[in-house]
Parts: structure tokens; C-alpha cells; sequence
């Protein structure tokens, strides 16, 4: 591939031989993700401070520019959850122009990432950290919209979450029931709506119904009328946003978390949208696309925006195969713009806090926390700390110190795996059961080595190896005989690989895996998943399992194996 080639948006590429069949596809996938996008933009802008048409520019914008721009063939980009916190703290503190400031100076440090490469350097993010930040944001962001949820009337709303919290106690008499009742049942109809058909998303459903209702029979609920006077009609304006070159020093750490959250969340809507898609995104010019979507958005008044992994998932089950669908997502909400605008009026604050009640569930991962407790406890400090300092004190402060408490844990693990031994005759006889040379190893099985630390930074390794499973046998022998240290996220990647394997029909097999690896596995719900009896002391045990699976089910294949295994008798 030459230079020029490695830096092409899939845009481009995918217009060569464009077809009018790939575009009904990416039609009724651009507008359903529009529809999607329509609520969700809304809702974020009007929880991060700013005007509910913030979040639309963005959509529109960042949306049009990531797409058209981006390394991927699916990915949809525009305002999401995991900026809320930031941008709520910064329009306090510094205003609408210190926002387009932190904007345009967290788009050119991810220029700076793409066109340097070090989009790779996401990857030394450990999950605990992440899985932190993402509960603590998730968390904040349910704790905003309560006050719309409940109807309640307060004074400002305290950014920091403790004082928010007594706030909403101390005026909780204030609830209205009609609030409660229409936001209840807005959240019940995004909930349950899916059961009925996907093919129409229920926060549309919830939005409609619940605009349609305020508007007809006039119901005492705050609407974005009421707060924000509605939503103006046509184009976003472009206009230089003001802000004052003293603030560049004091929001410069606010800028660095914005590009790290941004690339962060970006690159991995893009590793879901592969696995979903089948596509393998250019991580480097999709870090581009990121950059000058946020360069572009405040100049019309917009707000940060970054790969949306919900949407983006929207996007493909609902046919996309090109990155037309994304732009015609962002010209969906342009047309809204334009048509339908002076309806925003009615829209009540109380379904797009329902809205987004659902949003921070789903983004929390809360089922990872289970994980994660069941791990070290060095994993579990680094989340909890995380996870704390995001919602008690600062997202950037939270970020930059569960990056120093992992790189200690990673030093710490890295040195633990050096050890002195003098070499005995039990040590030898002990390790012939783990030499692969005196080794029959049968046709139906393939054998894979971990070599070195498998702990965050090293994990996508792994995923690159086996990014092609039809080249082997129906049993996978994943040999960790010389893996010496291992981390949550290099379980998450073991869980991952499995659950690849498992949908392609295969089985996986673990043996000889060290002590601290032995030890974090059995701790880990992974055990269960891949099944206790599938994790072996050596490899000549593996073997002698793999013959087993073979000669019980007559090489009808590991899948229905599984399944027969599972039957009652």
C-alpha cells in the first residue's frame, strides 16, 4: 500500500464501483440512524449545559465530516455521553467560548495522534480504567437528569455530584406527578418497544407520542419551549467562536482528556463496528476524521463529538455498507433542521431524560464490575479508584491517576514474573509434559502460543493472529506455557477470543498456564464461560482432551458438541 493509499478515507474507496443496490442500503440505514440520532443529540447537549440545537449542529457537522472523512466503513460519529461531564464542568467555569476552545484544541491533539501514529497508543489503556471512568460518567449523567425525570423545581443544579445529590433530597417535595407519569411511561416504551420491532427505535416512539401529548392537551411540563425557546429553524451558522488566550494554559488538561475520551471511544465503536461488519478500520485516519470533525464543530456552534458506539451498531443491523449511510444520517437531521424544527418546542424534558436514563445504563458496562471484583485486588483498586475520583472529584484527575496506579501495576506485574531456580531433575521430568517436539498432534487441532506478559497494551495481538479463524482445525490449543503475567484486560481478550471461536463452531482449549495467570483465570467468571475442564495443566493433557471431544462426539463438530453436553438427560 503506498503512502497516499494509507491515509484514504473509506469514503473514497468505497465510491469506486458504488452501486444503486449498496445505496438503498445505506439509505434506510442513514435514516433510521438519523431517527436514532434525533432525541440522543438533544438530550446530550441539553445535560452537558448548552442549547438542545448544540447537539444537532454536532450531529450534523461532526457527523457528516467523521463519515465522509473517517477509516471506517461504518462508523457514526457525533455527540455522546461519555462528554458530558467534561463539557457541563467547562461551560460552568469558562462558558460557551472556553468549550470551543477546549474543542478545537482537543481536534488538533488528535491531528497530532493520527498523523504521528499514535492512535496505537489507546491500547495501553487498561480496562479497569475504563470500565471506571465509563461507571462514574454513566453515574453522573443519571444524576443530572433527575431533576427533569421528576419534574422538579430548583434552583442551578451543582456540578460536583455530592452537592447535587442533597440538593435533589432536599427538594424532593417539588416532584410533580404529571412529570413522573409522562417520563415513566416514555421510559417504558424506549424499554419495551423493541420487544414489539426493531425496525422503529422506541426513543422515536417515546418522543413522538410524548411531544404530541404536551402539544395537544397543553400538560404542565417544561418543554425545550419553555426552557431553551425552542430549536432555531435552518442551517447551523458559521460564525468564529470568542474566547481569550489567557484560558488556553488553565483548559489545556481539559483539552488532553477530551482527545483521549474522543479517541478512546472512537477507536473502539470502530473495533465493534468490525467485528460487526467484518471491515477492518484504519485506526490512524479515522483519528483524522475525529480531529477535524472537532476543529469543524465550534465554528458552527457545536460541541465535542467522537465515534458513537450505539448508533454505530444501529447503523449496520440496519443494512449499512458504505459510509454514505453515515452522511446521510447527518443530512437526515439537517432536513429535520430545516422542516421540522419549530416542533422541538414541545419536545418535554422529561422523555429526553428518559432517553437518557437508558443511554447511561447501557454505556455503565455494569456487568463488567462482576468481572472485575472476581480479579486481583490490585485490578480492583485501580477500578475503584477510577471509578470514585470520576464521580467525587474530576474526570481529567480520575483519568491521569488510574494511568499512573496501571503503568505501577504494570511495573509491579512485569517485575514479579522474574524468578531464580536452579535447575533440578524434577524440573525437567515436570517439564516434558509441556514440550510440543515428542507431541502427536492430530489434524483436527490447532495449537497457538502465548509468549511474554499478555496485560493491557499487548492483547491486540492476539486479535490480529487469529483475525482469520477458517484457518483452523475445530479445536484451538491456546498454549500460555510461557505467558507470565496476565490482567483483566488480557482476560476480557481471552473472554473475546472464546466467544470468536465459539460462534465459528470451535473450541478452546487452555493448558500450562503459570501461577499468576492459573490464578487470575480461576478467579475470573472466564472459567466458567470456557469451562473448567477445558483448562488444562499442560499440553499433553490438551491432547489428550482434544482425542477426547473428537472420539465422543465422532467429529461432528465442537458446536454441537457443546450443545449435546448442555442437554438434560
Amino acid at each position: 500500500m503506498s503512502s497516499a493509499q494509507r491515509w484514504l478515507p473509506r469514503s473514497i474507496e468505497c465510491l469506486r464501483g458504488y452501486t444503486v443496490r449498496q445505496f438503498s442500503h445505506d439509505l434506510v440505514a442513514g435514516l433510521t440512524v438519523g431517527l436514532v440520532a434525533l432525541p440522543l443529540a438533544m438530550a446530550f447537549a441539553i445535560a452537558s449545559g448548552v442549547p438542545p440545537q448544540a447537539g444537532l449542529y454536532t450531529a450534523v457537522v461532526a457527523g457528516f465530516l467523521i463519515s465522509a472523512l473517517g477509516g471506517s466503513r461504518t462508523q457514526i460519529g457525533g455527540p455522546t455521553g461519555a462528554f458530558v461531564v467534561i463539557v457541563a464542568g467547562i461551560v460552568v467555569k469558562f462558558g460557551v467560548g472556553g468549550l470551543a476552545l477546549v474543542g478545537m484544541m482537543a481536534g488538533v491533539l488528535l491531528l497530532v495522534m493520527g498523523f504521528t501514529g499514535l492512535g496505537a497508543a489507546v491500547k495501553y489503556i487498561p480496562r479497569p480504567v475504563t470500565i471506571g471512568f465509563t461507571n462514574g460518567i454513566a453515574l453522573l449523567i443519571a444524576s443530572t437528569q433527575i431533576k427533569d425525570f421528576l419534574g422538579m423545581k430548583t434552583p442551578a443544579i451543582p456540578s460536583e455530584f455530592i452537592p447535587r445529590v442533597r440538593m435533589l433530597l432536599h427538594y424532593a417535595e417539588t416532584t410533580r406527578w404529571q412529570t413522573v407519569t409522562l417520563a415513566a411511561g416514555s421510559l417504558a416504551i424506549v424499554l419495551f418497544w423493541p420487544r414489539l420491532t426493531r425496525r422503529l427505535p422506541g426513543s422515536i416512539v417515546a418522543l413522538f407520542l410524548a411531544t404530541t401529548l404536551v402539544a395537544v392537551f397543553h400538560l404542565p411540563i417544561e418543554t425545550i419551549g419553555s426552557k431553551f425557546g425552542g430549536i432555531p429553524q435552518g442551517f447551523p451558522h458559521f460564525a468564529l467562536p470568542s474566547f481569550q488566550t489567557a484560558h488556553i494554559l488553565p483548559l489545556l488538561p481539559s483539552a488532553f482528556t477530551v482527545a483521549l475520551l474522543a479517541a478512546v471511544e472512537s477507536l473502539l465503536s470502530a473495533v465493534v463496528a468490525d467485528g460487526m461488519s467484518g471491515d477492518h478500520h484504519n485506526s490512524n485516519v479515522e483519528l483524522v476524521a475525529q480531529g477535524v470533525a472537532n476543529i469543524a464543530s465550534p465554528l458552527f456552534a457545536g460541541i465535542p463529538a467522537t465515534g458513537a458506539i450505539a448508533r454505530t451498531a444501529t447503523n449496520i443491523r440496519s443494512g449499512a455498507l458504505t459510509p454514505v449511510a453515515g452522511m446521510i444520517h447527518a443530512l437526515t437531521l439537517l432536513a429535520i433542521l430545516l422542516v421540522a424544527a419549530p416542533l422541538a418546542r414541545f419536545v418535554p424534558l422529561a422523555t429526553l431524560a428518559a432517553v437518557l436514563f437508558v443511554v447511561a445504563y447501557n454505556m455503565g458496562e455494569w456487568r463488567e464490575i462482576g468481572t472485575i471484583v472476581h480479579l486481583s485486588k490490585t485490578d480492583i483498586a485501580v477500578w475503584y479508584t477510577t471509578f470514585a475520583l470520576t464521580v467525587l472529584a474530576d474526570l481529567t484527575v480520575a483519568v491521569g491517576v488510574g494511568m499512573a496506579l496501571a503503568a505501577l501495576l504494570y511495573i509491579y506485574r512485569i517485575a514479579e514474573t522474574t524468578t531464580v531456580a536452579a535447575v533440578t531433575p524434577e524440573y525437567l521430568e515436570d517439564g516434558q509434559a509441556h514440550i510440543l517436539q515428542d507431541k502427536d498432534i492430530p489434524s483436527n487441532v490447532t495449537i497457538l502460543r502465548i509468549h511474554g506478559p499478555f496485560l493491557f497494551g499487548t492483547t491486540e495481538k492476539l486479535a490480529d493472529a487469529t483475525s482469520n479463524l477458517n484457518q483452523f482445525a475445530d479445536v484451538v490449543i491456546l498454549r500460555l506455557r510461557n505467558m507470565t503475567a496476565l490482567d483483566a484486560t488480557g482476560i476480557h481478550a481471552l473472554e473475546q477470543f472464546s466467544d470468536r471461536l465459539h460462534k465459528a463452531g470451535k473450541r478452546l482449549l487452555l493448558c500450562g498456564a503459570r501461577e499468576q495467570p492459573s490464578r487470575l483465570i480461576s478467579q475470573s467468571d472466564f472459567l466458567k464461560a470456557v469451562g473448567k475442564e477445558n483448562v488444562l495443566p499442560h499440553v499433553q493433557a490438551a491432547l489428550a482432551r482434544a482425542r477426547q471431544i473428537h472420539g465422543d462426539f465422532g467429529g461432528i463438530g465442537p458446536e454441537l458438541a457443546l450443545d449435546l453436553e448442555r442437554r438434560p438427560l
